[in-house]
């Protein structure tokens, strides 16, 4: 019989930080490699607490079990549910919606109902691990009902709520139409954070105009059985850990392998590099219409620049998805065909996902870093690209629609929508002498260094310890939001 534990922080995300593995030995699990568990990794190092998530199979759920000194409480999902909740309304719904409609959201109401049903699943599972008084971290999109379901269930606790990816314009959210229904379970949480200052304005411009909520600049006021309430909105920006990112790209094996790539690529002049998962917001077509277009000018050439796009496998059952993919590689084939020499592809294209170590290389190998986005919550990838550039060498062109672009002025900053003028970011980024190209990664790491995934959560936990609750409580104003974000530029 499995011992109920219970901690006094609790994190709530989709997914578990674990993957099942299959190895000669047996079964075994992993740590993930996406974005939120690399960051909440070290977060989580030296802190107790629980993880409620997806082990990432349909079906039910394994015991709980402890990981690295975490203990991580699985929640069942069915494989209706996964196309339903997951691959439907989180990301056919609400992720076109929140990235400026890049593709058309479509609205299914049994899409709906499983969102509201797994929400919930995932409340329970958080109330069974929260002790008295626990602090209950939820993450993102796919969990905007779990706020307010969790205080139904456990008022004792206090409840934060991370946004990854952008908070739209109310115009755009207007469209939901469970729009009342999200806005309302986010209304459940004490504090609201997200990447950027615009962001958390547009959450509460939406309470405000679209359930009629009282707001006053970061705080919206709601009423609940005690009364009124007041919730803090605010800006705090992710990052990731810069320490020990950076001493693993300084391993000698790791510089090794971005020579050994280098030689590779066949020792070009400048190795021009895209990382990023294969997703429609990602900018991927706008970035090879761009180098096909500076190849056809003449501009560059291979083999003296060559591009090496690493494009990871993402959400392949959602049909915009196997569209994009199949455009991307389409515009792939059709570059090499007509660019590439005998030995030398001018797209050297990656469909597939590479360890910590491989990428910590690539990003040393790489002399220009492409970020180009079309809309994005925050882009580690850029943080992750100046943090392994411990010789203070290499370029990154970042897209001003990314929220990295608000803390990163020292980037190459393009409108990725601009092909012409991103073709011109890119030959600046190239042709900017070295000495100056030093001087703004130095600046860069600066940033990262002082601003790392510590200091993240250290704010978002201490602004969730501070939030009013009641009109009237005293909070600790978060002071300099907008200069540490970088502000509205």
């Amino acid at each position: 019989m499995t011992t109920r534990r219970t901690y006094d922080l609790v994190i709530a995300a989709n997914r578990l930080p674990v993957d099942r593995v299959s190895t000669p030995e047996g079964s075994v699990w992993r740590r993930s490699p996406g974005g939120l568990v690399t960051a909440m990794d070290s977060v989580m190092s030296d802190r107790e607490g629980a993880w409620v998530g997806w082990a990432g199979e349909p079906g039910e759920a394994p015991a709980p079990f402890a990981d690295k000194g975490m203990w991580l409480h699985p929640v069942a999902l069915s494989a209706e549910e996964i196309q339903l909740y997951y691959e439907g309304f989180s990301n056919d719904t609400l992720w076109p919606i929140y990235h400026d409609v890049i593709v058309p959201a479509r609205f299914h109401r049994a899409w709906w109902q499983a969102y509201e049903r797994v929400n919930q699943r995932f409340a329970e599972q958080i109330c069974e691990v929260a002790a008295p008084g626990a602090k209950v971290w939820v993450h993102d999109y796919q969990l905007q009902l779990v706020p307010a379901l969790v205080r139904r269930l456990r008022p004792d606790v206090r409840i934060g709520w991370f946004d990854h990816i952008p908070f739209p314009p109310v115009e755009l959210f207007a469209q939901l139409p469970w729009r009342a229904q999200i806005l309302e379970g986010l209304l459940g949480a004490d504090y609201l954070g997200f990447q950027r200052v615009a962001d958390a304005q547009n959450f509460v411009r939406a309470c405000r105009r679209l359930i009629g909520a009282t707001t006053k600049g970061e705080t919206v006021t709601v009423a609940d059985e005690a009364g009124q309430r007041v919730v803090r909105a605010s800006a705090v920006p992710i990052s990731i850990d810069y320490r020990g990112l950076e001493r693993l790209a300084k391993e000698p094996a790791v510089q090794e392998r971005a020579e050994e790539i280098r030689h590779s690529l066949g020792d070009p002049g400048v190795v021009l590099l895209g990382v990023d998962r294969l997703d429609y917001t990602k900018g991927i077509r706008h970035r090879l219409k761009a180098y096909e277009e500076l190849l056809e000018d003449g501009v560059i050439s291979p083999p003296d620049v060559t591009f090496v796009q690493v494009a990871t496998p993402s959400r392949e059952r959602v049909e915009a998805y196997k569209e994009l993919r199949t455009e991307v590689e389409r515009t792939v084939g059709r570059i090499n065909g007509t660019h590439s020499a005998i030995g030398s592809p001018a797209v050297h294209y990656l469909h597939q996902s590479y360890p910590r170590e491989e990428m910590a290389a690539l990003f040393q190998a790489a002399d220009v870093m492409l970020v180009t986005p079309l809309r994005d919550g925050m882009n580690l990838v850029a943080k992750e690209y100046v943090t392994c550039r411990h010789d203070d060498g290499g370029a990154l062109v970042l897209s001003e629609f990314t929220g990295a672009y608000h803390e990163l002025h020292q980037a190459f900053v393009c409108n990725p929508h601009d092909i012409e003028g991103l073709k011109q970011t890119i030959v600046r980024a190239v042709r900017t002498d070295e000495s100056s190209r030093r001087r703004y990664m130095r600046a860069l790491r600066r940033r990262v260094a002082d601003h790392d995934v510590q200091r993240w959560a250290d704010r978002f936990l201490t602004n969730l310890e501070q939030a009013p609750q009641r009109p009237g409580t005293a909070t600790a104003s978060d002071a300099g939001t907008a200069a540490t974000t970088g502000g509205e530029r």
